[in-house]
């Protein structure tokens, strides 16, 4: 026997108009126009041949027949809303293996999955650091994040995150005793460095587009010493934007020079077929990734004042001009 039902984006339209008490708030949650809830009520009201609100647009009240409507319509909603939850996320169960570099997992990611296991609280992630185990220990992981170029084509196995920043950060502290005012006071200043991004001046100084300093500070096996070395006022440190945006946001790290593209970009890989939960982290990533604060920019295009970068030696003065 068929189903007499009215319009269902009528009854979403009611429900949400009688849940929240507003048209606009109902219009918001739906992405619609105030214009098209009333309409959608209104067709609703003629369907079932009775009013459902009643008193001024302002502030509409529910009918006797409204007041009986909403929680059926709200219980079936939202089982109809658990029954499609339960088949997208069908498989969406058990351990996930994550690769990712050390310091990014205790900067970046860590602090977010709180948000993860509330959506997700039946899918246990297990994070890996890149660089420790077997390579094929490695290549066993459901999700491998990962910072490089682009790949040339787009892949269903890839998810962009977003592009690397990298910008000179310092304590506080450090830049009363030796303030960066512009580039060449890096020259006299203790450059930190990380084995394991040995090329993170030189990459800075292109993307900034200025000579690179001479890296003559002490290096640390990974960029969370390497971090935790400038916080402390040991030196000066090139980071990327992800990993400091909470320390130079709160004031513990100041960024003279603001964040230039490095023209890498962290990627999160995950197998072929891809698992459900596989693919559920991926998108949770994107979706965290996307709500990150974005970096100060440098001072212009290429991070320096309109005059341009600066040179490592200074302009010749053509003294029958001074």
């Amino acid at each position: 026997m068929p189903r007499r039902l009215p319009s269902l984006n009528a009854l979403r339209a009611f429900e949400a108009a009688a849940r929240l008490g507003r048209m606009h708030a109902a219009a918001d949650e739906l992405s619609v126009t105030p214009g098209a809830i009333s309409r959608q009520v209104q067709q609703l009201e003629r369907s079932l041949k009775v009013p459902l609100f009643q008193g001024s647009k302002n502030k509409p009240e529910l009918t006797p027949a409204g007041l009986a409507l909403l929680p059926v319509l709200t219980a079936a909603l939202d089982q109809i809303e658990a029954g499609v939850r339960a088949v997208r996320n069908a498989g969406a169960s058990g351990t996930l293996d994550v690769s990712c570099f050390s310091t990014f997992t205790v900067k970046w990611l860590i602090p977010r999955l709180f948000d993860f296991h509330a959506h997700y609280p039946e899918i246990d992630i297990r994070l890996q650091a890149t660089g420790t185990g077997p390579s094929d220990e490695r290549s066993l992981c459901d999700v491998a994040i990962t910072v490089g170029a682009l790949p040339l084509q787009a892949s269903e196995q890839t998810t962009v995150l977003f592009a690397e920043h990298l910008g000179v950060v310092l304590a506080p502290s450090l830049a009363k005793r030796a303030p960066m005012r512009t580039p060449r006071d890096l020259n006299t200043a203790t450059l930190l460095q990380t084995q394991t991004r040995q090329n993170a001046w030189p990459m800075w100084a292109q993307a900034a587009g200025c000579d690179t300093p001479t890296a003559n500070g002490p290096a640390f096996e990974h960029y969370y010493f390497t971090l935790q070395a400038a916080a402390g006022g040991l030196g000066v440190a090139v980071a990327p934007w992800h990993l400091v945006a909470d320390d130079v946001q709160a004031g513990r790290l100041l960024a003279p020079f603001g964040f230039c593209e490095s023209g890498l970009h962290y990627q999160a890989h995950h197998g072929t077929p891809p698992s459900t939960k596989g693919r559920l982290f991926c998108e949770w990533l994107r979706a965290q990734a996307r709500t990150s604060p974005l970096p100060p920019p440098a001072p212009t295009a290429k991070g320096w004042p309109a005059s341009g970068p600066p040179s490592a030696t200074p302009p010749k003065i053509n003294k029958n001009k001074a």
